[in-house]
C-alpha cells in the first residue's frame, strides 16, 4: 500500500529474542496462525512478520516440541500443539498451513468451526474433502485459498501447458522434488494434468504403452494419456518440466524453484485476497487473472 515497504526478507535483528507484539502492531495487520515449523512454516513465520500489513502471532504443529520460536528479527512466538487451542490463545483471521493431507483437515474442522479463514498449500488432499470444503465455506461465508503451487512463475507455467494442450495429441510431465515429499506424484503435476485435459474437453492423450516392459512401472504413473514421472532427490525444492510431442516437434514448458522464498510472494497475496471472500477459491491462478 503506500509508503516505504520493508526488504522481503530483511536480514536476523539484534533486537531481544522476547520482543513483544505490541497492541498497535496487532489492530493495524492481519493476525496470521501459521500451521507447521519446519522449514516451509519458518520461512511464512518470517515472509509475514517482514510486511507492514500481517502480524504473525503463533504456529501450530502438533510434531514439535518447542513451545516457541523467534523469527529472523527477533520476534517470539509461542508453538501450540492443538489448533483449537491455538486459535483461542492467538485469535487469528487467518490460518496458513503446507503441511500433509492427514494434518489438514483437523486443523480446517477447526478453523471453520470458529470462523478463520485458511490458505491451503497441502498436497495430497482428495477430491472429496476439497468439494466438502467448498460446501462448509459456501454454507458458513468463510473465505479460504487452497493451491497446488504457489510460486507464480510456475502458475504461470502451468496456464502456458493449458494453453499448449489442445495442439497436440502426446504430452509427459515430469516433475522433481526433495526426497522429503511424501506424495507423488505432485500436487502440482495432477493440477496441471487436469487442467491441460479441461483444455481439451476432456480428450485423453495418446499415450505409449510399451511391448516390452523389463522393470514393471518404466513408464510411470498415467492419467488422462498424459506420463506422469516423479523424481525425488536430496538438493531438489521443486520442479517441473511439461513436454509435448507432435509430428517432428517437441514443445518443453519448464519451471524451476530454488529456494522456498519464491512460494511467498504468492502466499502473501492469498493471505491478502482471502480476507475479502466468501467462498473457497482453488488455484493462485484465480487470484492473478489467469482463471478461465
Amino acid at each position: 500500500m503506500g509508503g516505504p515497504r520493508r526488504a522481503a526478507f530483511p536480514p536476523p535483528s539484534t533486537a531481544p529474542a522476547d520482543r513483544a507484539i505490541m497492541p498497535h502492531m496487532a489492530d493495524a495487520s492481519i493476525r496470521v496462525l501459521v500451521s507447521g515449523t519446519g522449514r516451509m512454516g519458518r520461512t511464512i513465520i518470517d515472509a509475514l512478520d517482514a510486511t507492514d500489513d500481517m502480524l504473525p502471532v503463533g504456529a501450530v504443529d502438533a510434531l514439535t516440541a518447542s513451545s516457541t520460536l523467534t523469527t529472523a528479527s527477533g520476534m517470539a512466538l509461542a508453538v501450540y500443539s492443538d489448533p483449537a487451542t491455538a486459535i483461542e490463545a492467538t485469535e487469528p483471521q487467518v490460518i496458513v498451513d503446507f503441511t500433509n493431507a492427514a494434518w489438514t483437515p483437523l486443523l480446517a474442522d477447526a478453523a471453520l468451526a470458529r470462523g478463520v479463514r485458511l490458505v491451503i498449500g497441502t498436497t495430497g488432499l482428495s477430491e472429496e474433502w476439497v468439494d466438502g470444503l467448498r460446501q462448509r465455506c459456501q454454507a458458513a461465508g468463510i473465505g479460504a485459498v487452497l493451491a497446488a503451487n504457489f510460486a507464480i512463475g510456475a502458475v504461470l507455467m502451468m496456464h502456458m501447458a493449458k494453453l499448449a494442450a489442445p495442439f497436440f495429441d502426446a504430452a509427459e510431465i515430469i516433475e522433481l522434488h526433495h526426497d522429503k515429499k511424501v506424495d507423488a506424484p505432485s500436487g502440482t503435476s495432477l493440477a496441471t494434468a487436469r487442467a491441460m485435459l479441461a483444455a481439451r474437453g476432456g480428450k485423453p492423450f495418446a499415450h505409449n504403452d510399451p511391448d516390452a516392459e523389463p522393470v514393471p512401472g518404466g513408464r510411470g504413473a498415467e492419467l488422462g494419456g498424459i506420463g506422469l514421472h516423479s523424481i525425488r532427490l536430496p538438493g531438489l525444492v521443486a520442479h517441473q518440466e511439461v513436454i509435448f510431442g507432435g509430428l517432428g516437434q517437441t514443445l518443453s514448458i519448464r519451471h524451476d524453484t530454488t529456494g522456498r522464498d519464491s512460494f511467498m510472494p504468492g502466499v502473501l497475496l492469498a493471505v491478502r485476497e482471502v480476507m475479502r471472500r466468501r467462498e473457497l477459491v482453488v488455484g493462485l491462478d484465480a487470484l492473478i487473472g489467469l482463471a478461465a
